[in-house]
C-alpha cells in the first residue's frame, strides 16, 4: 500500500511539473519552508525548458500540442503508467498513458549532475547537428527547485528525464507478442552492479534485466550496415568525449510485416528498419550514458571494485574502464553481431 501512494503521489508530481507553465512557480523563502515538509507530492518543475522546446520543434520535428496532449488525462485516469521494477540504482520507470513517452528517475547524485551540468549543453548542440543520432531522444527534464525531506531522505526521486519509447506501436500491432527487446553491453565486462549485489535482494528477472545476450545476427544491407556503423562512431565519440561509460545498446526485433506508429522526425531505425533476410525489422538506440567516470561516487565505487577484483579475479569491469576503451569494446560488440548482405 505504501509503495503504492509513493507511485501515485509521484506520478501526480511529475504530470504537474510536465504541465505547469513556467511562470506559475516562482520561488518564495515562504514557498521554500513549505516544501521542505513535503514527502511524497513534492513539486517539480521543467528544467531548460527552451532548449528542450528547441530539440523537440526544431530538430525533432514533434507536434508541441500533440506532445502536451500526451502528459494530459481526465477524471478518474491515472497520471502515468508504472514500468517494470525500480532495478538497481532505485530509478522509477513510467510512461505516458498513450505509450508515447517514458519517464525515467535519476535518483542517483552522480548520474543527475552530471546530466545537468556536464552533457545536457553539449547534448543539444550534438542532436541539433547530427538529428539522425541514434542516441535516445530526451524530451524534458524536470526537477523539484526546493530541498524536501521526501528528497533527503531517498522517498521521492527529485531528477527525472522523459524520453522517446522505442516500443511505441506494439501494443497496437497484431504480432506485438512476437517483438523482441536486447539491452545490450559488452559482455566480457564483469558489471559490480549486478555481480557485487547478494541475490535474495534482488529478483532474478531484475538480474536478467542488467545485459542481454543477442544469439542470433542482424541482417543489414551495406548500405545500412555503413550508414548504421557511421552513426553509432559519431555517437559513441561523442559520449567519449564526455568521459561516459556503461551505455547500452536498445534493440528491438519485430516481423517484418509490423507497422508501428513513428512520432517526430523519420529515421530508418526509429521507424523499422528492413532486415536483408526480409524477415525482421529492427529499431536501435543508445541508452543510460549518465555514468561518468570523472564524478566521485564513479570513483570511489572503482577504487572499491577494483580491490575487490584483486581478490575475485572478475577482470575488466564497466565502471573501471576507461571511456576510450568501453567505446572500442561497445563498437566491437555491435559489428560482431552485424551480418552484411552485399
Amino acid at each position: 500500500m505504501g509503495n503504492t501512494r509513493r507511485e501515485s503521489a509521484l506520478t501526480k508530481s511529475i504530470q504537474s511539473g510536465l504541465l505547469r507553465e513556467p511562470d506559475k512557480c516562482k520561488k518564495t523563502a515562504w514557498r521554500r519552508f513549505l516544501a521542505f515538509f513535503t514527502v511524497r507530492r513534492i513539486k517539480l518543475i521543467r528544467y531548460e525548458l527552451e532548449l528542450f522546446a528547441r530539440l523537440r520543434k526544431e530538430i525533432w520535428k514533434f507536434d508541441e500540442d500533440e506532445y502536451k496532449a500526451s502528459f494530459r488525462t481526465t477524471s478518474g485516469q491515472p497520471p502515468l503508467k508504472m514500468m517494470g521494477d525500480m532495478g538497481y540504482s532505485g530509478s522509477t520507470f513510467f510512461s505516458s498513458l498513450d505509450g508515447h513517452f517514458v519517464i525515467k528517475s535519476l535518483p542517483r547524485r552522480f548520474e543527475h549532475t552530471f546530466f545537468q551540468a556536464d552533457l545536457l549543453e553539449p547534448y543539444y548542440y550534438y542532436m541539433r547537428d547530427h538529428p539522425d543520432s541514434v542516441l535516445v531522444w530526451i524530451t524534458d527534464y524536470i526537477l523539484s527547485p526546493y530541498v524536501t525531506l521526501g528528497t533527503l531522505f531517498g522517498c521521492t526521486p527529485a531528477h527525472h528525464i522523459v524520453m522517446e519509447n522505442i516500443l511505441l506501436g506494439k501494443a497496437e500491432d497484431p504480432n506485438g507478442e512476437q517483438w523482441e527487446t536486447y539491452d545490450l553491453k559488452p559482455i566480457d565486462y564483469f558489471y559490480p552492479e549486478r555481480d557485487l549485489i547478494p541475490e535474495p535482494l534482488v529478483s532474478q528477472e531484475t538480474l536478467n534485466k542488467l545485459a542481454d545476450t543477442f544469439n542470433d545476427k542482424l541482417h543489414l544491407w551495406k548500405k545500412d550496415y555503413d550508414a548504421f556503423m557511421q552513426s553509432l562512431e559519431a555517437d559513441t565519440k561523442f559520449l567519449g568525449e564526455a568521459n561516459a561509460v556503461d551505455y547500452s545498446l536498445f534493440l528491438v526485433r519485430m516481423p517484418a510485416s509490423s507497422k508501428p506508429a513513428i512520432l517526430g522526425r523519420h529515421s530508418p531505425w526509429r521507424e523499422g528498419l528492413p532486415s536483408a533476410d526480409g524477415k525482421w525489422k529492427y529499431r536501435a538506440v543508445v541508452l543510460d550514458f549518465f555514468w561518468a567516470r570523472h564524478k566521485f561516487h564513479a570513483q570511489a565505487l572503482s577504487g572499491a571494485v577494483q580491490t575487490f577484483n584483486v581478490v575475485g579475479r572478475k577482470g575488466p569491469m564497466s565502471i573501471t574502464t576507461t571511456a576510450g576503451e568501453y567505446r572500442e569494446k561497445f563498437l566491437t560488440m555491435v559489428r560482431e553481431m552485424i551480418q552484411v548482405q552485399q
